[in-house]
């Protein structure tokens, strides 16, 4: 007798950000569809913009995320100042590179302890592992509080900073302030490398990903963070400018966030630290590198649960990098460069902890946004996370639907899904029927 049409539901994702569902469709013993469904009502934040002045954007987009504002505030001022041809001094430059760090520690280190290492130990739950594992819970929180502090001096708060503007900060902190964090730093240097040697020893299970195109920013002098050109694993090389031609957008019947493939082939592509670490390893600071190769990083890497590697990794990078800017800070002669005014259009990517994000801007002469548009890592994830999924799914169809559920749950945590980011758009399709019909 066949096998019936079967669905297996996950109702609500948990331990990710925001809310969404997993359905999984087969007949017959096959496979038919996957769908990661985004519902979150839509919150339009590229709507918002227009008509708001180039010097309230970053204000509104850090509103996006809590977790990531910066991301989402620094792309857009980026994308601003590209259309205004503003260059920043290199001092400026420094400062906002500390900025992300900050971010990628306390992001990181949250998804790393209460979030994802749940799944490789266990547990359902981060709360429940902290009854067993205490003192990682207690690192998990360390770490990230020392990323809020450097978000608070420097950004002015902790959650959704309001110090960045176009041209640089409103205001630049006193050396003592920034100096004051170099021992808490110093200390989170060692706790992460703890971290990284402890993560990498998870179990970690196989998935089989053949078609793999990975996606980041690289520069020829530094670690990713908030400049560099749109590079793949398949050896895509272009200009941040020229991201939408080689990236689309589309809207699926499931979801509230569009999703994002490549233009050619309409194939999906993944961001994150997998990529970033895949095609940028070799500019990580000195103490990560030496950890990628104690912990046996080699070659391309396609298994998506050495992401918390990865992720672990990226948090020694910034602590390292977090330090050498510390200790070489002094104060700035000006804090920001002046923002001529003028009709014209931008675009920025950066990388946010789970991936790039990309901006465009049109403004007008009087510096109003008319056109903004905003492409969050998840919205180019999602995708990517239900072709990995398609692919594997198959040689589990024979588990009971409880099990398949939880197990593709934990491989959606590996792409640390921020499901609230990505619901900016969508599309109402209306059909009329004339009177009378």
């Amino acid at each position: 007798m066949a096998e019936p049409e079967r669905t297996i539901r996950v109702e609500v994702l948990t331990r990710v950000e925001g809310e969404g569902a997993l359905h999984i469709h087969a007949r017959g013993g096959e496979l038919q569809r996957v769908e990661l469904r985004i519902f979150e009502p839509p919150r339009l934040f590229e709507s918002l913009l227009r008509g708001r002045s180039i010097f309230e954007a970053a204000d509104i987009t850090a509103r996006i995320c809590g977790i990531c504002p910066v991301a989402y505030q620094m792309t857009t001022v980026h994308a601003i100042e590209a259309a205004l041809g503003i260059v920043v001094p290199p001092e400026i430059r420094q400062l906002r590179r500390l900025l992300y760090c900050g971010e990628w520690i306390e992001s990181h280190s949250l998804h790393i302890h209460l979030l994802h290492a749940p799944d490789f130990l266990g547990y359902e739950s981060g709360l429940k592992m902290a009854t067993d594992h205490r003192a990682a819970v207690e690192r998990g929180l360390r770490l990230k509080k020392h990323g809020n502090q450097l978000l608070a001096v420097l950004g002015g708060r902790a959650v959704h900073p309001v110090n960045v503007t176009v041209g640089g900060f409103f205001k630049t902190p006193s050396r003592a302030a920034l100096q004051q964090l170099i021992p808490d730093f110093e200390c989170g240097l060692a706790a992460a490398i703890e971290m990284a040697r402890w993560v990498a020893q998870f179990d970690k299970p196989e998935t089989e990903i053949e078609d793999d195109c990975q996606v980041c920013l690289r520069h020829p002098d530094e670690y990713p963070f908030n400049a560099g050109r749109v590079v793949s694993t398949d050896g895509l090389d272009l200009a941040v400018e020229d991201y939408e031609q080689e990236f689309v957008e589309h809207q699926e019947p499931h979801s509230t966030a569009l999703h994002s493939v490549r233009r050619a082939n309409r194939s999906p592509y993944l961001v994150g630290p997998l990529a970033r670490v895949n095609l940028c390893g070799d500019q990580l600071t000195a103490p990560a590198r030496e950890l990628k190769r104690e912990l046996g990083w080699t070659g391309h890497v396609r298994n998506r649960y050495w992401s918390i590697v990865a992720r672990a990794l990226e948090v020694v990078h910034a602590y390292a990098e977090a330090l050498e800017l510390l200790r070489g800070y002094r104060p700035l002669s000006s804090s920001r460069v002046a923002a001529p005014l003028r009709a014209a259009a931008g675009s920025a990517a950066t990388e946010a902890p789970r991936g790039l994000i990309y901006h465009r801007f049109e403004i007008d002469d009087a510096g109003c946004i008319t056109r903004a548009t905003i492409i969050p890592p998840t919205s180019q994830n999602q995708a990517r996370i239900e072709a990995d999924l398609a692919a594997w799914l198959p040689t589990r169809l024979h588990w009971p639907d409880e099990l398949v559920a939880q197990h593709a749950e934990r491989l959606i945590r590996n792409y640390d899904p921020c499901i609230s980011c990505s619901t900016h758009f969508l599309q109402v399709r209306r059909h009329s029927v004339p009177t009378g019909s």
